[in-house]
């Protein structure tokens, strides 16, 4: 069960529904599932290809005290059932004031939901709005009986059907048996009798409004279900197109908007990039050339003359703080790059989808990983440069900084979940497999690339460093530093945070992201971007005689 209004799935037999009669058992999954929080287990709903089922009876449940106040709970958090048929998941169809019917494919449905009390208490604005925060003046109603809908395709005659679509109409009813019947939930005398309120012949209409079924203590929960199999011209291979869509509810308009954006701030600032080259940068070259024809007292009186060529000698003076720290975040900043842009272009080439469970998950895992020994490579040269002797240090911290505070804020939040009961805290032995995967093979991958990046000649700066380090001048308030590393992070947001808005929403609000051509083109938007702001902020940071850049 999951909710958009808290990121704590729970598992769904920790509410009173009708279990398996052997019991819940857990399927078999992979690491990326069970990272993810996905976990699957059986159900007592049978469903068998082109049967329909009317009115079927499963179990009975009497609710104690604690069990209404669990299910108020969670139907006042808004949590969803997540159902799963053929590796489908469940559509909800719903109804809105209007009655109009909606069908949402990502989410589940609702367990159950809240209506206003018939009360003539009178109260005030400010208790009304308390109240219904606290749900105390409404009553609260769960969703007995579903309409399971199962499209199904026959591609060819005579070889069978294949299972193209599944959708769930949640209905909350009041059973009561035919006769005044009462049922204690165990005798099997209950199949010789007939509900009242669903029939045996005709499925329970989505649009009937019985007498809906009140959660509450003492009450008796009589739990039923319908199947409804409908033929559709949908292919198999193409079934999952509009649970990836959304039924199309974002127009592809939106993403092209965003890349519109971004590719507006790319011209931007590739416009001040070639004003640069081609004007400052000119001028200043011919400048300072035509000084080498000057005279030795002509040259004296432009001693004073300030610019980026005056620092050529400090420009490549290693960092004065923390050099080690600046080489390990270059080469993990280069792990994370290569390897977000390799899972995207993998997912837009289709090895990657929501169809396969987990893998998406596993393939960052994976990329990242092989991404080691480019991120030990990188930090080993650079600190090779820097005449840096500490080299072993330096491996260790590349390979442990980044992964390490991921693993440990991974840690703190499934001990959390742990502690909740949440279905979405990864099991210990998965943990094990997780820390070994880190340890056996990613830090290792780091050491070898830093074998070979320490093993190539240094590199060698076409200018020669001064011994002592040349003065900075004071600057101005528009190139200090720590305000121009705000607009270099900025101007890239910029750029990309309307697809970044739609990543971000489709993991709160547990739906399906899978425009991932949209997201390589603003990725690689996103990267030129980077680019140019760079240009920028290192050329005035020079031009102001700040070799610290």
């Amino acid at each position: 069960m999951t909710s958009i209004r808290t990121q704590i799935p729970k598992n769904y037999y920790r509410l009173k529904f009708c279990e398996p009669e052997d019991g819940p058992k857990m399927a078999s999954e992979n690491l990326g599932e069970f990272l993810t929080g996905n976990k699957i287990q059986n159900s007592p709903y049978t469903i068998n290809m082109k049967q329909d089922v009317y009115c079927n009876l499963i179990c009975q449940s009497e609710l104690t005290k604690l069990d209404s106040l669990n299910f108020k709970s969670h139907i006042k958090y808004g949590y969803n059932n997540n159902w799963i048929i053929d590796n489908l998941p469940s559509a909800s169809i719903g109804f809105n004031d209007d009655g109009k019917q909606k069908k949402h494919y990502a989410g589940g449905f609702p367990i159950g939901y809240f209506f206003d009390k018939n009360t003539e208490v009178k109260q005030t604005r400010k208790e009304k709005r308390a109240a219904k925060k606290e749900r105390t003046n409404l009553d609260a109603f769960i969703y007995n009986h579903v309409n399971i809908i199962l499209d199904y395709h026959e591609p060819e005659p005579g070889l069978g059907y294949r299972v193209v679509g599944f959708s769930v109409v949640p209905i909350s009813v009041k059973h009561e048996f035919t006769g005044g019947y009462k049922w204690d939930g165990q005798s099997t005398e209950v199949l010789t009798k007939e509900l009242s309120t669903c029939s045996k012949t005709k499925h329970m209409s989505s649009t009937a409004k019985p007498e809906p079924q009140l959660v509450a203590e003492n009450e008796k929960i009589i739990f039923t279900y319908d199947v409804i199999w409908q033929e559709s011209d949908i292919a198999w291979t193409s079934r999952w197109d509009v649970y990836l869509s959304e039924n199309s509810q974002v127009p592809s308009q939106v993403h092209w908007y965003s890349i519109s954006n971004s590719i507006m701030v790319v011209i931007f600032l590739s416009l001040l990039v070639m004003s640069i080259l081609l004007r400052n940068l000119r001028k200043d070259i011919a400048g300072y050339n035509s000084t080498e024809a000057l005279t030795d007292e002509e040259k004296e009186e432009d001693a004073d003359e300030s610019g980026w060529k005056l620092v050529h000698a400090d420009v490549f003076r290693p960092p004065q703080n923390f050099p080690m720290l600046y080489c390990v975040i270059i080469g993990s900043g280069a792990q994370i790059a290569v390897a977000t842009g390799a899972t995207i272009v993998l997912s837009f080439a289709g090895f990657v989808n929501p169809s396969r469970r987990g893998s998406l998950m596993l393939a960052v895992l994976i990329i990242y990983m092989i991404c080691g020994c480019l991120a030990g490579y990188l930090s080993s040269r650079l600190y090779k440069a820097f005449r840096g002797r500490q080299w072993q240090l330096c491996t260790v911290i590349t390979a442990t900084a980044f992964p390490g505070v991921c693993f440990a804020v991974f840690l703190f939040f499934n001990i959390i979940l742990s502690f909740m009961r949440s279905s979405g805290a990864v099991p210990f032995l998965d943990v094990l497999i997780l820390a070994a995967m880190w340890c056996c093979v990613s830090i290792p991958l780091v050491f070898i690339g830093a074998y070979f990046g320490y093993k190539r000649d240094t590199i060698e700066y076409p200018t020669v460093t001064s011994t002592i380090a040349r003065a900075i001048p004071p600057s101005n308030t528009y190139l200090n530093p720590k305000l121009n590393i705000v607009m270099a992070g900025l101007i890239p947001f910029i750029a990309a945070y309307v697809e970044l808005f739609f990543i971000m929403t489709s993991l709160w609000m547990d739906q399906y992201y899978y425009v991932f051509g949209f997201t390589l083109i603003v990725y690689a938007i996103l990267l030129i971007t980077c680019v140019e702001i760079t240009i920028l902020m290192v050329y005035y940071q020079l031009c102001m005689e700040n070799h610290r850049w």
